[in-house]
This record gives structure tokens, C-alpha cells and sequence, in this order.
């Protein structure tokens, strides 16, 4: 049997974008729902994006669509717990980006879930895949995990 991966910790990322969780994310069994892990993702990812000036949802031209994601568990969340997205690129090829994020609960070190997504830009009208433009190459460049 695989050993089981450890978690990692907030050393192991570059950028840092902060996040609450809500009443709402909880489910019955009191803890936040396996899947609002993927949408703190996205809101983590896309705010990053913002707040860079690389997308703006209503009119940019190219912008990512999710072509592949994935997500390993380690510690419970829960309402009302504070969280801090660990950011960072596996691999930033010629039409796509392989994030990897992070979500810590709190103040804690260590990761509660890690996962990816892939971003394939395209562009607005067809959605067609397009080469990442060089302002946003340059930016990822920064978030590259060597």
C-alpha cells in the first residue's frame, strides 16, 4: 500500500489570497463540504487573477476554463473558520497553467486540503485555445514552484 502524503505547509507556497467560509458550507455531518473546497479554488485562483489585473470576468478577451482537477483532504473545516490559500504553479505551458492551492485553516501551518486545477486559456468568442499573452506569462512566472 502507498504511504499516504503529508500535508504541506504555508513555507511550501508563494502567494497567499484570504478567504471565509460560510454558514452555508457546512453539511450535516458539521464540517465543510468536500466540494466547497473546489470552489474556495476557483475564488482563490480567479481573485488572485483580479487583484493582478490578468482578468476582468466581464470583458477579458482570453480568460482559463477548468480542463482538469484534483484534491487530497488532511484536516476538517468548518464555519467560521478563517482561511488562507496557499498559491503556486506546477507547470505553466503554452496555452495552460497547473495551479496548485492550498487552503489552511486559521492560523494553522499545515494544509487542510491540497489540490490542483488546470486552466486552459481561450478566447472569448469561439473558445478556442490560445498561447498565455506575456503580461500573464510574467506574472506566472512568479507563482512557478521549483
Amino acid at each position: 500500500m502507498a504511504k499516504r502524503a503529508q500535508p504541506g505547509t504555508r513555507a511550501d507556497y508563494i502567494d497567499f489570497y484570504l478567504l471565509q467560509t460560510r454558514w452555508m458550507d457546512n453539511d450535516i455531518y458539521g464540517h465543510v463540504n468536500n466540494v466547497v473546497a473546489y470552489s474556495l479554488f476557483d475564488t482563490a485562483v480567479n481573485g488572485w487573477l483580479i487583484d493582478h489585473g490578468l482578468l476582468n470576468p466581464r470583458t477579458s478577451d482570453e480568460y482559463g476554463v477548468v480542463a482538469e482537477t484534483g484534491c487530497r483532504y488532511f484536516a476538517e473545516m468548518t464555519f467560521p473558520d478563517r482561511i488562507t490559500a496557499g498559491l503556486r504553479i506546477a507547470h505553466l505551458g503554452n496555452s495552460s497553467v497547473c495551479y496548485e492551492v492550498a487552503l489552511f485553516r486559521n492560523d494553522d501551518e499545515t494544509a487542510a486540503c491540497e489540490g490542483f486545477f488546470v486552466h486552459v486559456y481561450v478566447t472569448r468568442g469561439d473558445h478556442k485555445p490560445v498561447p498565455i499573452k506575456r503580461a500573464h506569462r510574467e506574472a506566472f512566472q512568479r507563482l512557478v514552484f521549483s
